[in-house]
């Protein structure tokens, strides 16, 4: 998050897991717009995730610094550009080192190139010039991607449950958005459940009985269409691992998020005094 003023690639070198890449989720995005980490194009995905060593034929095990967090954003991302063999390491690193498991403290220079690879062929794609070869080829789910125009109809047509992963306070409009000029609140109809939820206090995800005690006590029918969506398309991944793990493999995220839908000069705005 902006306010906590953390260095990704500074923590991956001083601690990973042995043979682990880095990938960078602030620069493998869409450069076409200012809206953060959002997703990119099919060519520059395949691009950038080629430059990281990466093939269709690979399984891919994602972990985060914090237990579960960033790390379901880079596995939806795989998932929406048609790779299923994708995995989140429960728990992420804290877990891994409770466990006893060794870390590496300098990062290999290979995997630092590599990263510095993919950030530079996104940037090609992107520039209009030519990348090398690329070793993994996507084919996009459409389904798995919201946009702003889908969320507006949806509020209109209810057809889908919009479940929203922000905190409580910044869903009721009463606590600011970490990023500056954004007003805080939510998206008419739509039902807030707090990221963490999903997790325990090791932060790993719940049990399947769990969860769904959680969804159900929000008012969540696992039997209707649900949508996620968060401050800037990350946390909402975490959702829609929690329901993944219930069954429900074709949640959609909106991937513009709180970002995108508050600083638009038509969009409504609700909090829980209106």
């Amino acid at each position: 998050m902006p306010d906590e003023q953390r260095n990704p690639l500074q923590e991956y070198q001083v601690a990973c897991i042995p043979g682990a890449l880095f990938f960078d989720i602030d620069g493998i995005t869409d450069r076409t717009t200012n809206l953060p980490h959002m997703l990119p194009s099919e060519e520059a995905f395949a691009a950038a995730v080629s430059a990281l060593g990466i093939e269709n034929k690979d399984g891919v095990v994602v972990y985060d610094g914090k237990g579960i967090f960033s790390a379901a954003r880079v596995w939806w991302m795989f998932r929406a550009f048609g790779h299923d063999k994708v995995w989140v390491l429960d728990g992420g690193l804290p877990r891994w080192r409770a466990s006893g498991y060794d870390v590496e403290s300098t990062a290999p220079g290979d995997a630092i190139l590599k990263s510095s690879a993919a950030t530079e062929a996104i940037e090609k794609v992107y520039q209009g010039q030519m990348v090398g070869f690329t070793t993994f080829q996507t084919k996009f789910q459409p389904h798995l991607v919201w946009t702003l125009d889908q969320v507006k109809r949806n509020i209109q047509d209810k057809a889908y449950q919009h479940i929203d992963a922000r905190s409580k306070a910044r869903f009721d409009g009463v606590a600011p958005e970490p990023r500056k000029g954004i007003n805080s609140g939510h998206v008419p109809g739509s039902k807030c459940i707090p990221f963490p939820q999903m997790l325990d206090g090791s932060q790993t995800l719940l049990s399947r009985e769990e969860l769904e005690k959680k969804f159900g006590q929000e008012g969540i029918s696992l039997d209707k269409p649900i949508v996620a969506s968060c401050g800037t398309g990350v946390t909402a991944c975490v959702l829609v691992l929690g329901l993944h793990r219930l069954g429900k493999t074709d949640i959609p995220v909106y991937d513009g998020s709180w970002t995108e839908w508050a600083t638009q000069p038509d969009t409504p705005l609700s909090t829980s005094e209106r």
